[in-house]
């Protein structure tokens, strides 16, 4: 699930570049990416498979999707090259608002710029080609913000470099239910005092007040979280159970802590270790970017001229985030794409949590339109 990616972690090795520039046009003078690869190149240098994450998830898919992957699985590397890289705009380790910018020796804070997916895709993409001397990818695979990643992906790349998608719980681009979800959680954040209009990380004399708005980012987590499951999922978890009776008698039900209240305080306090509150804000602005058809001719266009390569779209039967209407649009304007519907309960984390179910039918994909010397060895 989105919330057992686990404490910060910026692990891995570093690519960086210089003067890279933004879709916006703005450059940002040096750039670094972090990133984790398992398994080893081939010789013809295409059997790598790149793993996209979610919003605040980061390189170590070893240990965020650690269900598949693995000798046998669908991230086999033994098999494959499987990489993962950081996005820009996170606090994982690739170039942030908590980066030192290298033109004034601060942490860059509010001055980072906005950035859009295809700006992380690109810079992700020229890791691959320049820096892991990638000839060819056999998939890219990724769920939720990581689905966005894989659609740009194959529409930055083609169908010549990138072989296969997967794109997992998402759509051709943000909708205004998503954009309105983000929302409330960014007003979360802004509402917090200690937000100071995405300042708290600015300080002439150089020194850094990192604390910010805590409980701003521990209410927008709480927010996300409702997102992330379904009512059947929460239903079954924590019905009306009662923890703690606040005042015993005769209260009415007015005076209890129900199980589910402490749950999203935990999950709250639990995140603040973990994410910066404006890395939060520009990425979910960056996923309110999201949209296939920008600059392409409008989605129809996009999918019909670039994103022509097999893919298999992946929906969760409870997904109220990205609901299972999305990706079945996204199917029907892809020419060459198949559609799996996951009957489950757990909403949009299924694309975590319901594994056993993807991973099969992902790998039987890959076995049916990757040359023989890279379908999964279990096929």
């Amino acid at each position: 699930m989105e919330d057992e990616y686990g404490t910060m972690d910026d692990s891995g090795d570093t690519y960086t570049t210089t003067s890279f520039e933004l879709e916006s046009g703005q450059i940002l003078p040096s750039v670094d990416v972090r990133y984790k690869s398992f398994g080893r190149l081939n010789e013809e240098r295409d059997n790598c498979i790149f793993v996209c994450h979610a919003l605040t998830g980061n390189q170590s898919v070893d240990e965020w999707w650690k269900e598949i992957f693995g000798t046998g699985k669908l991230l086999d590397p033994d098999r494959y090259m499987i990489v993962c890289a950081n996005v820009l705009g996170s606090c994982y380790g690739t170039t942030g608002p908590t980066s030192v910018d290298p033109s004034t020796g601060k942490k860059y804070g509010s001055a980072f710029p906005d950035t859009t997916v295809r700006d992380s895709v690109r810079l992700h993409a020229k890791m691959v080609k320049e820096h892991l001397d990638v000839n060819a990818i056999a998939c890219v695979v990724g769920g939720s913000m990581g689905g966005m990643q894989t659609l740009e992906w194959a529409a930055v790349c083609g169908p010549e470099y990138v072989k296969t998608i997967i794109p997992i719980c998402c759509g051709t681009h943000h909708h205004a239910w998503q954009i309105g979800i983000s929302e409330t959680q960014r007003q979360a954040i802004y509402a917090d005092p200690a937000w100071k209009n995405g300042t708290y990380l600015d300080d002439d004399d150089g020194n850094v007040d990192t604390r910010g708005p805590l409980q701003g980012i521990a209410v927008a987590r709480q927010i996300a979280m409702f997102s992330y499951r379904s009512h059947d999922a929460y239903e079954t978890k924590f019905g009306r159970r009662v923890i703690e009776d606040v005042s015993p008698g005769d209260s009415n039900g007015q005076d209890v802590v129900y199980d589910v209240e402490r749950y999203l305080q935990y999950q709250g306090q639990k995140f603040l270790g973990r994410f910066d509150p404006l890395s939060y804000v520009k990425c979910t602005r960056m996923m309110d970017s999201h949209d296939i058809g920008r600059g392409r001719g409008g989605v129809a266009a996009a999918c019909k001229h670039l994103i022509t390569m097999p893919s298999l779209v992946v929906s969760v039967s409870s997904d109220a985030l990205y609901p299972p209407i999305e990706q079945e649009r996204l199917h029907a304007l892809l020419p060459r794409s198949e559609y799996l519907c996951v009957e489950s309960v757990n909403g949009h984390d299924g694309f975590l949590l319901d594994h056993e179910a993807i991973s099969p039918v992902a790998q039987r994909f890959l076995s049916k339109h990757l040359p023989e010397r890279l379908r999964p060895a279990t096929s």
